[in-house]
């Protein structure tokens, strides 16, 4: 990765300090009609954790994601962050709150630059009202300046000096994804809860990606919820494994347990009596 002109000021020190990312589930269970989506989960991530959730195609991973991030609200049990009940909070009230998400098919505006696409999350951070924006007075320029110099950060860090005027929906589809990431980033989340980040992409965007989520986490302390296919990808960068498996978890572990646990084996591989 390319050397960074200093630190950047999202990530220095006093600012991980304040990125407390504790979160508890306990008992979430989540119903579409007849269908369990997710029965009893529990699970616990901590600060500066990359935490991974996989599971073979409809176990629930998306789901759960969706309940962290409040796009759907589970019919029982509680999901705490940092100690407060965050379970019926919307999606607006939990970016508030610390947490930032990517989504498994890209949510950007095609029909935006990039730079445009990564200035929409800074809504949040925005502290003047539209009197003081119309007339841009002193308070509202010192403000864009420092929403404008974390933006800039962030482009050095993923390395997209050369797309910041290109519109989204000329991008490769890695680049997009790139992007998508570097929105939540613009959040300055937290918790960031990433739902297939290297679905679609070859080989080398798979490449820049893992450093760019390992630089995160290692440098930084960025905790990160992941729910990933890859399973390569998985085992070598995730501290903690959930497995899911028809919306039940299975176990979890680090990667070498997860690899060598029968009930993993089974649910990907199939029962040996049923395999020809």
């Amino acid at each position: 990765m390319k050397a960074f002109r200093g630190r950047p000021s999202i990530f220095q020190e006093d600012c991980i300090a304040e990125r407390r990312a504790e979160l508890d589930i306990q008992g979430v269970s989540l119903q579409f009609g007849g269908v369990q989506a997710l029965s009893d989960i529990h699970l616990s991530v901590h600060t500066g954790e990359l935490f991974a959730v996989i599971g073979p195609n409809g176990a629930g991973k998306t789901s759960l994601l969706n309940c962290i991030t409040g796009f759907y609200r589970p019919q029982a049990g509680k999901i705490f962050f940092n100690g407060t009940d965050i379970t019926t909070l919307p999606p607006h009230e939990l970016v508030r709150v610390g947490i930032g998400r990517t989504f498994q098919n890209i949510e950007l505006f095609p029909g935006m630059t990039v730079i445009s696409n990564l200035f929409l999350a800074r809504h949040t951070h925005c502290t003047y009202g539209l009197g003081p924006a119309c007339f841009f007075l002193p308070s509202v320029r010192k403000e864009e300046i420092r929403h404008r110099r974390i933006l800039e950060e962030i482009i050095d860090f993923l390395e997209i000096q050369s797309l910041r005027n290109k519109t989204v929906g000329s991008l490769p589809y890695g680049m997009m994804k790139r992007v998508e990431l570097g929105r939540a980033l613009a959040l300055e989340p937290a918790l960031l809860v990433l739902d297939e980040p290297f679905a679609g992409m070859n080989l080398e965007e798979k490449e820049d990606m893992v450093r760019f989520l390992l630089e995160l986490n290692r440098s930084w302390r960025q905790t990160m919820v992941l729910v990933e296919h890859d399973m390569s990808i998985v085992m070598s960068i995730a501290k903690r494994i959930a497995v899911l498996n028809f919306g039940e978890k299975l176990t979890e572990g680090n990667p070498q347990e997860i690899v060598d646990h029968p009930e993993v084996i089974k649910a990907y591989l199939g029962d040996d009596e049923t395999t020809t």
